[in-house]
């Protein structure tokens, strides 16, 4: 398996942690998800901090807080049929590449990624992640190793 660079826009696998569980206390994400990167900066020791957002099947409760991926960017990822949304008011920063990357599933030989978001699109993503910190609607969990 080999990982790819860390780079704004590109779509991994990886066990996300919400906020309201990250607030119980709970230190695993409960389930392996796509999510995209939307920075990657070199601080410590020469090593990556990536920021992801979760990529979930469930519906915002209010529609500002989630960019909808079009049926047919979601095809070229290699993602299911079923409608997703990009959640913009939660953030995982981690180390790369961390414990929680995880392979894309069915890919042989294993991959950890999908695929890269079209310029104009991430631009839109990272335009709303960017209102919701302005708004202090962006929750950040902190990942450990």
């Amino acid at each position: 398996m080999s990982l790819p660079a860390p780079r704004p826009g590109l779509v991994i696998g990886y066990a996300y942690l919400w906020a309201r569980e990250h607030h119980r206390g709970i230190e695993e994400g409960a389930k392996d998800r796509p999510c995209a990167i939307v920075a990657a900066r070199q601080v410590i020791e020469g090593r990556d901090v990536v920021t992801v957002v979760p990529i979930t099947h469930t519906p915002p409760e209010y529609p500002e807080d989630a960019v909808e991926i079009p049926a047919a960017l979601k095809a070229h990822l290699g993602l299911d049929g079923l409608p997703s949304w990009i959640m913009v008011t939660e953030i995982n920063d981690f180390l790369w590449p961390g414990p929680d990357l995880r392979p894309r599933p069915g890919a042989h030989p294993a991959r950890f990624d999908y695929g890269m978001l079209p310029p104009r699109f991430f631009a839109h993503v990272r335009d709303r992640i960017l209102q919701a910190h302005l708004h202090r609607k962006l929750n950040r969990v902190p990942r450990s190793e």
